[in-house]
């Protein structure tokens, strides 16, 4: 399916409903849930932006991979995407315990219980800067750890849209 032909609302799709970042090929990959993104049009292509914080075992993925995956889930599954933010894959074998079933995409990794699965290549990527910050107060109020996300801008490359998935 084309990306235009995708119908969402991407304020309830990440902000409220969140997604996984995931990275990596089959043999070793890591995944993490987000809520913070964006999806648009930017350099004649179609993007997602997401941001990951320096900790974050998955961005090492995101970081010596090429591409990577954004899925998105039914409300059945939040209980999943709660333990994918919460527990690091360095310690547990999260995806397990989450019950989701990992396959190649594109020279990726995504999931079979996804509803909606974005394959993104590497555009762009730059570290947050406390003195960008516009607005007083934010650099405190989200960096009180000084632990500032890392901006990645990427090329929806392909779209994967469960049949049985409301568009």
């Amino acid at each position: 399916m084309a990306i235009e032909e995708v119908r969402l609302n991407p304020f309830d799709k990440i902000g409220k409903e969140w997604m996984l970042i995931t990275a990596g090929d089959q043999e070793a990959h890591n995944t993490m849930t987000a809520s913070w993104g964006g999806l648009g049009f930017l350099w004649g292509k179609n993007v997602a932006t997401v941001y990951i914080r320096p900790q974050r075992y998955t961005k090492s993925f995101v970081d010596t991979k090429e591409r990577f995956t954004l899925s998105f889930y039914s409300e059945q599954y939040r209980s999943a995407l709660n333990i994918c933010g919460s527990k690091s894959g360095r310690d547990c074998a999260k995806e397990t315990e989450a019950g989701l079933t990992p396959f190649s995409v594109d020279g990726t990794t995504a999931f079979e219980e996804a509803d909606l699965i974005l394959v993104c290549r590497k555009l762009y990527h730059q570290a947050m800067l406390p003195e960008c910050f516009d607005v007083d107060g934010e650099d405190e109020k989200w960096y009180a750890n000084k632990d500032y996300h890392v901006m990645y801008i990427a090329e929806i490359e392909k779209v994967y849209v469960r049949e049985s998935a409301v568009r």
